[in-house]
């Protein structure tokens, strides 16, 4: 915390100084993950359109792999203007008080890219980035990472087997509710600690998607994973309202517009790592993949269901609804 304050502080005075005509703005985008991600990859896009498109006049500084900020502490960052620009899960949200983007955690509301961008690119999408404002941050854009998978040193096939074992989530209730649901016992932790975590059994698995679960080697570390799809990860791309807001108009428009690309950009990215994440996993033969049967997948789907009833409580059973509606998934 002390750290934050004082980087805020230092943010604020250098806004404060005497303003060159040459100084450039900056921009600090800070994330958790690896460069060579999809999001990392979208990161990097991002600050060679931006500096492009500005001529010069934005610097982005992009910090990836926690190396500024963990997940717990980058969004505090971003209000107190220690950075600029976040892309965090949507998960994150939760905790700060916007319960809504919980809904992307529901398992198996999705059920694949075409209408995720539904969502995303439509009235729905733009209705809850606005939800952010009041936060102090503007919402910028959302960003794939894909499909998520189960692993874990036991085979995972029918929801029993996952009774009692321990499996690292993300902060989310969604995701705590889901592995109660099946009888396990959730854990938070940062995403830099899973490796590690699964190494040494202080979690027997864990859900993500298949470039994520390659780039952190995690399947050196699984004997099973299972094909489910179950749920999705994404991020929202967030800058301080404050600073966004006081940028010059032609900036921002600027700055938009290699957003809009970057976003394109990494999405794609997304498809392909994915597919070329599960091969790689497939060929290190470290891993045994598991796929289930349509049978064992409505098995698996219908032990989630009192998730649903759950997450209504807390963000209103009329956003599930209009979620629904627009993904033509099954009410709940």
């Amino acid at each position: 915390m002390r750290k934050l304050v004082l980087a805020a502080s230092i943010a604020v005075l250098a806004l404060a100084g005497p303003a060159s005509a040459q100084a450039p703005i900056v921009i600090k985008f800070s994330h958790v993950v690896a460069s060579d991600t999809p999001k990392g990859k979208a990161a990097e896009k991002f600050k060679e359109l931006a500096e492009k498109y500005t001529d010069g006049k934005v610097k982005v500084e992009v910090y990836p792999n926690s190396t500024l900020y963990k997940d717990k502490e980058e969004l505090e960052a971003l209000q107190l203007g220690a950075v600029q620009m976040l892309a965090p899960s949507n998960s994150k949200f939760g905790p700060i008080g916007v319960r809504e983007f919980e809904v992307f955690d529901l398992p198996y509301i999705l059920p694949d890219l075409a209408t995720l961008r539904k969502v995303t690119d439509g009235p729905l999408g733009a209705k809850l980035l606005k939800l952010l404002e009041p936060k102090g941050m503007t919402g910028l854009a959302y960003w794939d990472n894909g499909f998520k998978q189960m692993s874990a040193n036991k085979k995972l096939v029918t929801p029993a087997d996952y009774k009692g074992l321990k499996f690292r989530i993300q902060s989310s209730k969604v995701l705590e509710a889901q592995f109660r649901a099946l009888g396990s016992i959730p854990q938070v932790m940062a995403f830099g600690e899973v490796y590690q975590a699964l190494q040494t059994g202080v979690v027997d698995g864990q859900e993500n998607t298949w470039s994520n679960i390659y780039t952190q080697k995690m399947h050196e570390v699984q004997k099973y994973a299972t094909v489910t799809n179950h749920g999705y990860i994404g991020y929202v791309v967030v800058v301080n309202k404050k600073f966004w807001d006081g940028l010059p108009a032609d900036i921002r428009g600027q700055l938009d517009k290699a957003m809009k690309e970057a976003t394109a950009f990494g999405n794609g990215q997304s498809a392909k790592e994915n597919d070329e994440a599960l091969a790689e996993i497939k060929k290190s033969g470290k891993t045994e993949i598991i796929t289930l049967t349509p049978e064992q997948d409505a098995a698996m789907r219908k032990a989630m269901d009192p998730v649903y009833k759950d997450v209504a409580n807390r963000v209103g059973q009329p956003l599930i609804d209009e979620f629904i509606k627009e993904t033509g998934g099954v009410s709940h």
